[in-house]
């Protein structure tokens, strides 16, 4: 690991080259310590307020959990490329597989045509999921996948000549995506899209049934406003942007069986929690039911592509099986189906079948049950949650998410807080001592900055 004190004070134990370039981040780097974001030429931020936002930190290379920034620091990334580098970064069965598919057809139209990558993957897909999930829609980011979820599940009422359900039922705490008719279904509450309000559809938004209190409001209000919803919407097991919120999975069978008695689809927001993340494959299948449409993307492929997936029951695609060419899905993505990702998705689930993934999630999540134990004893601290390989602190308030980022990138980790919580969602290949370092590197921070 190279800090820029080091090489601003000496550093002759670089290349010439190497030190020379350092040397000029490093001067880059102080100089971007009193600029803000805005000062960025030419980009704009997600989720960032451009003139208030410390001037980013830049990477230059990536391996394992490791990411290499342009001033020559190494940090351990804490977030995996927000949870899609389950194998790490740069596996090299994954490049493999990107190159080899980069020399034979890296992109090809999907309308009218079809390729091998994508037709293995919706195969392999159809044979992970749970029950009859057997007819995959590519996309290519999970908020258009839920977008693609939510359009399916209203035109196959409108299909089956069941006319007005065309509402969704979604859940406080839930976050589905940033494009407008998923704003619509998120959280009001949560603070993205608020400022959206008098723009997005109108749809219905209750609490999880997690007990008797609130499953009865859930049939209450089913029993009044029922027959206009078409699907209900949740994250299963974590509520993940809505602030890594947990839940059980008997909350599942509740929502299979209220669905069931309504006649409402059930879709499934897989698209953080796919892919091993919460101990299992699917998170669908510690609860042992089958939702009627699933979304999927994030670790999909690795980390490596802009991949995405719809996956419908065998009904659900039925429905739209017509002599009538108005019913038809009429949704084409340009890049749906790319061959590139297509790859590097079967690529990934190579690794899934081939190295023990969900025996790493179960050491990952043992060890962080074990060493973020001192964080309820200090200051700030409300909870703290682990689920798979997803560990949670939750604090009181962060006053200045800013503050803390910057802390942690001092001790040599990309950890990055939001909302109340600081949280880890590492590779599932990180070692033993790289994720030792995330977790000293949490008590050391809040414990510093609280």
């Amino acid at each position: 690991m190279i800090a820029c004190d080091s090489i601003m004070t000496g550093g002759m134990d670089l290349p010439p080259a190497m030190r020379e370039n350092a040397g000029m981040s490093c001067k880059s780097s102080s100089a971007g310590a009193n600029r803000s974001a805005a000062d960025l030429p030419h980009l704009w931020l997600p989720y960032t307020q451009m003139q208030t936002a410390p001037f980013p930190v830049e990477a230059i290379r990536t391996s394992g959990s490791r990411i290499t920034l342009s001033d020559g620091r190494e940090l351990v990334d804490g977030v995996a490329a927000w949870w899609t580098a389950c194998h790490g970064y740069s596996h090299p069965h994954i490049q493999q597989a990107l190159v080899r598919q980069a020399s034979d057809m890296p992109h090809v139209m999907f309308g009218g045509m079809v390729h091998e990558p994508a037709r293995r993957l919706a195969a392999r897909l159809a044979e992970l999921l749970p029950g009859d999930l057997e007819r995959t829609f590519f996309t290519d980011s999970g908020s258009v996948a839920m977008e693609v979820a939510v359009k399916m599940a209203v035109q196959y009422h409108i299909n089956r000549g069941t006319h007005g359900r065309t509402k969704m039922l979604s859940f406080r705490g839930g976050y589905h995506g940033d494009t407008l008719g998923m704003m619509s279904i998120c959280d009001p509450e949560e603070g993205m899209h608020s400022l959206f309000a008098g723009v997005l559809p109108r749809q219905i938004l209750a609490d999880l049934p997690v007990d008797d209190d609130s499953t009865a409001r859930l049939e209450a209000l089913l029993d009044a406003e029922g027959h206009t919803v078409a699907a209900i919407v949740t994250e299963p097991l974590v509520q993940g942007a809505g602030g890594m919120l947990f839940h059980s999975p008997d909350v599942l069978q509740r929502l299979r069986s209220i669905c069931d008695r309504y006649g409402i689809l059930l879709i499934l927001d897989e698209i953080f929690t796919g892919f091993g993340r919460t101990g299992t494959m699917f998170a669908c299948e510690q609860a042992e039911i089958v939702p009627d449409i699933i979304a999927l993307s994030k670790a999909l492929t690795g980390g490596t592509m802009a991949l995405a997936a719809t996956v419908a029951r065998r009904g659900v695609f039925e429905a739209f099986l017509s002599t009538e060419a108005g019913k038809a899905l009429m949704h084409g993505p340009t890049f749906m189906a790319n061959p590139l990702a297509c790859a590097v998705a079967n690529a990934s689930l190579d690794l899934f079948e081939q190295e023990p993934r969900l025996e790493q999630v179960a050491r990952i999540s043992a060890q962080l049950q074990r060493e973020l134990e001192p964080c309820p004893g200090l200051p700030g601290v409300k909870d703290v949650r682990v689920l798979g390989a997803i560990g949670v602190v939750e604090l009181e308030n962060i006053a200045d998410p800013d503050v803390l980022r910057r802390a942690f990138v001092n001790q040599g980790t990309w950890i990055r807080p939001f909302r109340n919580i600081v949280y880890l969602t590492p590779a599932f290949t990180i070692s033993e001592e790289d994720l030792s370092l995330l977790t000293a590197s949490i008590v050391t921070v809040l414990r510093n900055n609280a």
